[in-house]
Order: structure tokens, then sequence, then C-alpha cells
């Protein structure tokens, strides 16, 4: 473990997804200093990876928002408490050092806290790769669409026949040149009225189908699709391989905090077994959970809250009004979230 000490906070927030950033806003309201690592380059988590562009309607307060600006309305949210964003790393390794914790990264950062909250979500979200597409990773092959318009007049072609295929075709239609959906099987995954959506929509759909082979020099131009005894050629400026991605705690999974089926066990106050320990979001499990957005804020907000008390003897648990406490002008958003 490093021997300098990179960031000195009350708390250190492992997972920069929504209920990570609900959480820095949290603990700044609470009065607590905040360092957010993540291994993805941005904040924003797996909304921010696979759903920028799509709208999400079970949000409190928002009859529809994209998750491009739930990512951004949180990070102004909590930008007028100032947290310090450590992302592109991974948090590795976590000891105990006096009454607090002190995290160490793969790329040499160091935080002591004194507290930890783990808002790693499903944990690290890796794709799951086209072999035909190799040869073209970051030359015209991607695993999400981070802006609609950078694909704007291109011809697009997108693998995949769960939600975000789906979701990502009918999003493309109206900007792409054209957009082409291959799909290994007839039946489609993805909910049953996207895909009548989908159907109606000026979308091209190769089902029973495989693509096995990327052309091009240093760009992809075109790629060859295999359906039944046809080879097709479909020019291709974007190759979108939606195949999903697979997940893994990694090294929270050596961290000694009591895990159930991949998950870390939380008590009512969102404790784990560990002192001074928290976990909230979908990385968490106890008894009636609902997997929702909406419920990782909630448990974001009462681990912090049982943090503050824990780590401030004597403070009340309950937070007050956060109309009593306007926080001071928002300063501009770092580069690397904005």
């Amino acid at each position: 473990m490093p021997a300098s000490i990179d960031s000195d906070v009350d708390l250190a927030i492992v997972g920069a997804g929504p209920s990570g950033l609900h959480a820095a806003y949290y603990a700044g309201f609470r009065g607590l200093t905040t360092a957010v690592l993540d291994t993805l380059p941005h904040a924003g988590g797996q909304v921010a990876a696979m759903y920028p562009e799509k709208p999400l309607y079970d949000i409190p307060a928002h009859p529809a928002i994209k998750g491009r600006d739930l990512v951004e309305n949180l990070l102004r949210q909590a930008a007028p408490f100032e947290p310090r964003y450590l992302l592109g790393q991974t948090a590795t390794t976590l000891a105990r050092t006096g009454t607090g914790w002190t995290l160490g990264t793969d790329r040499g950062a160091c935080v002591r806290a004194g507290a930890v909250l783990i808002t790693a979500g499903l944990g690290a979200a890796v794709p799951r790769r086209l072999p035909a597409a190799a040869d073209h990773e970051g030359r015209g092959v991607t695993h999400h669409v981070p802006r609609l318009d950078e694909h704007r007049d291109r011809d697009v072609v997108i693998a995949g026949g769960g939600d975000s295929a789906v979701d990502w075709a009918l999003a493309l239609a109206p900007v792409a040149r054209s957009v082409t959906l291959v799909h290994r099987r007839a039946a489609f995954r993805a909910h049953e009225y996207s895909v009548r959506q989908l159907y109606a929509a000026p979308v091209r759909i190769i089902t029973d189908a495989l693509i096995t082979r990327c052309l091009g020099g240093r760009r992809l131009e075109a790629v060859e699709v295999r359906a039944g005894d046809d080879l097709l050629t479909l020019p291709a400026s974007a190759l979108i391989t939606a195949l999903g991605f697979s997940t893994q705690l990694g090294p929270i999974a050596d961290w000694d905090v009591e895990l159930e089926f991949r998950q870390i066990k939380v008590d009512a106050t969102m404790r784990t077994n560990l002192p001074g320990v928290y976990a909230a979001g979908d990385v968490c499990t106890h008894p009636g959970r609902v997997p929702l957005i909406s419920v990782g804020f909630a448990e974001a907000a009462t681990a912090v809250n049982h943090a503050a008390v824990a780590l401030r003897p004597g403070e009340r648990l309950a937070p007050g009004h956060s109309s009593d406490a306007v926080p001071p002008p928002e300063p501009p958003l770092p580069a690397a979230v904005a």
C-alpha cells in the first residue's frame, strides 16, 4: 500500500453511480468531507456507461429523465460540497488504520477515511465481446453510445437482442443514416413493447444471423453477416456490440465484508460486519430489498446519516431540513466528471 496519503476525508465512497453520488451530496450536507472512487473514467456508473440517452421513468419527481441528465443533476447537487473524485482507478485494498480505514487503488492512490461507504453497484462491469470485432475495438466498435449525435448521418450496425440493443436501435433510428440490428436468434429478449416499436421503426432487422467479420483499415467500414446460407456485407462506420455485461465484485470480495450471493450483507443502518464500513445500492442485500435506483438513494442517505453519528458522537441522527442549510454557491464541475 502507498505510504503517502492522497486524500484524508471523513467518508470514502467506493462507487460513483447514482447511489454513490447521492451519498456525496448527503455527506456534504452533514458536514462530512468525501472522496469518491470508481473504476470507470467518468461518474455515473452503469447508468452513464449504458443508458446515457435512455429515458428513465421511475426516478422520483421526474416523469422522465435521461440517464445523462440524472447523473448531471446528481453531480451538480453534490458540487457545492466539493467531493474529491478519483476516477479511472480501482479500490484494491482496505485496511484498518487506528479508528478509521485506509483504501489503496491500482494506480497508487491512497485515501484515509473515518468511514467507508461501498456503493459499487453490481461490481465492475466487463462488456461481453464479439470475437469477430476484436481487431476493431476502439476503431469503430463500441459497447454503448455515450452521445447519440456522434452517429449522426452514419451507417450503424447493432449486435444483440436484449433491451440495450433494441433501445439503441430505436434511439439511433432518427439520427443515423441507417441502422441495422443483427441478432443471432429469431426472438428478442427485450421488452415486448420495445420490440413492437422496433418492427415499426426504420430499422433493418436481421435475425438468425451472426456477424462474422469486420472490414476496414484504420477505421471500420463494413461488417460481414452470415444469415442462413447468405453472406451479407453491410456498410458500417460504427458497430455497437450490445451483448450485455458480466459483473464481479473484484477486490471488494477480499475485504472481509460478509457476503450473501455476491452481495454485501447490511443491517438496518446499512452497516456491514466491519465497524465503520457501510454499503448501499445494488451491491448490498438485506431482507425485502428491491433493486431500484430510488431504493439506492434512500439506502445511501441512511448510511451517511448513521456514519455521521458514528464519526461525531452526540450529533442527531435526523439531518434536519435541507431548506435550513442553504449550500454554498456551486463551483464548476471537474473536467473528469463534467
